[in-house]
């Protein structure tokens, strides 16, 4: 990575405080952020500590309870340790809206406040619960000195709820950290899809990501003979309902649970789809490009700008247009040659680590400045 210079008046001090998301993006944050000479520490839950790989950063590490789950007692326990460790803070970068709610609240008690940087990834609730996180939202906004949208459309309704500065975040994609360490034919024997096709799916199991949408899609595929296998990686709240449906509809549908091997899993599987209701920029999007798998995904929030004419883009809630849109790719590996080829070109033209860290801190250093008149 490249040399950023500092200011003369000594390090700077980042606080990343993170919850239970953007791990990755925050270990390449504080990785890139310490090569430069900043001095990192990273505020997070216990679990992600090691979960996101954290230890290796180079960052002081502090475990702070209560940011995955909310809740009146986590909640508070989490305000008093942040205002502890933010206290004696440069800059303080909160990444996650609940996140940056938590730390808004913790600066408002530190006598010499620092400034407070948001990367916004755009979770909306809905609802009763909705309405009253919309105005938790704004209350974030305007508190925030920088927010850092995940795409144009966070950033235009950032700017709405009402900050004072919001910019385009550059999301880096970084190349795996690891090449696959299995041969493809293994690991779809492994998984039972010798013979048939092999759909993955990567997320956690959480409504927003739209996996009811890819059990109905695959209803419909029971038919076929042989029926594509889809695989489900990851964990969250949605688990038992999602195998609810698989057992009582016998779905050709396996849930995979956490997995560590995603790389494995994408040079196994002959279709990747992504079936969110909402996205900024989903990394396993990413991957999937650059892996050289053809995608399916819906076409809301940042995922048209991040993947181009790199990807078939279905509407949300369409389960019908999901299904033809997969089995017309599996039919056609023509046409899948196409898309790897494009994903390859449209992985050109991301943001890589070094962007974005040179970005982030040249927010921090123009946020310092301005903190210090």
């Amino acid at each position: 990575m490249s040399s950023t210079r500092l200011p003369a008046r000594g390090p700077l001090h980042a606080v990343q405080v993170l919850g239970g998301t953007a791990g990755a993006q925050v270990r390449s944050l504080a990785e890139g952020l310490v090569a430069r000479g900043v001095e990192v520490t990273v505020c997070a839950p216990p679990a992600a500590v090691a979960a996101y790989g954290l230890r290796g950063t180079g960052a002081r590490l502090a475990s702070v309870r209560g940011m995955a789950r909310p809740g009146p007692r986590t909640d508070a326990a989490a305000v008093t340790a942040l205002r502890f460790l933010c206290a004696q803070a440069d800059v303080v970068h909160a990444h996650g809206t609940r996140t940056a709610l938590l730390a808004s609240v913790a600066l408002a008690g530190v006598r010499r406040r620092p400034p407070l940087v948001v990367t916004w990834h755009g979770a909306v609730a809905e609802g009763v619960t909705g309405s009253l996180f919309q105005v938790l939202e704004r209350r974030v906004a305007r508190a925030s000195t920088v927010v850092l949208g995940g795409s144009s459309d966070l950033v235009d309704r950032v700017r709405r709820l009402g900050a004072r500065d919001a910019r385009l975040a550059q999301a880096a994609f970084g190349a795996p950290r690891s090449e696959p360490a299995q041969p493809p034919a293994k690991v779809r024997a492994e998984l039972g899809a010798v013979g048939r096709a092999l759909v993955l799916a990567v997320g956690r199991l959480e409504s927003h990501k739209g996996y009811e949408l890819l059990l109905d899609a695959a209803r419909g595929w029971r038919a076929l003979d042989p029926a594509p296998l889809v695989l489900i990686a990851g964990e969250g709240g949605q688990r038992p309902l999602l195998q609810r449906r698989i057992d009582q509809e016998d779905l050709p549908v396996r849930l995979l649970g956490r997995r560590d091997d995603v790389p494995e899993l994408l040079a196994a599987a002959d279709v990747v789809v992504l079936p969110s209701r909402r996205e900024s920029h989903p990394l396993i999007a990413q991957e999937a490009l650059h892996a050289g798998v053809p995608l399916v995904a819906t076409a809301v929030g940042g995922i048209p700008e991040l993947v181009g004419d790199a990807a078939v883009l279905v509407p949300y809630g369409d389960p019908v247009a999901l299904s033809r849109a997969v089995l017309g790719l599996l039919a056609d590996p023509e046409r899948r040659q196409r898309l790897v080829a494009a994903g390859h070109t449209q992985a050109a033209t991301w943001p890589t680590e070094d962007d974005a860290v040179a970005q982030v801190l040249s927010v921090y250093d123009e946020v310092r400045a301005t903190a210090a008149r």
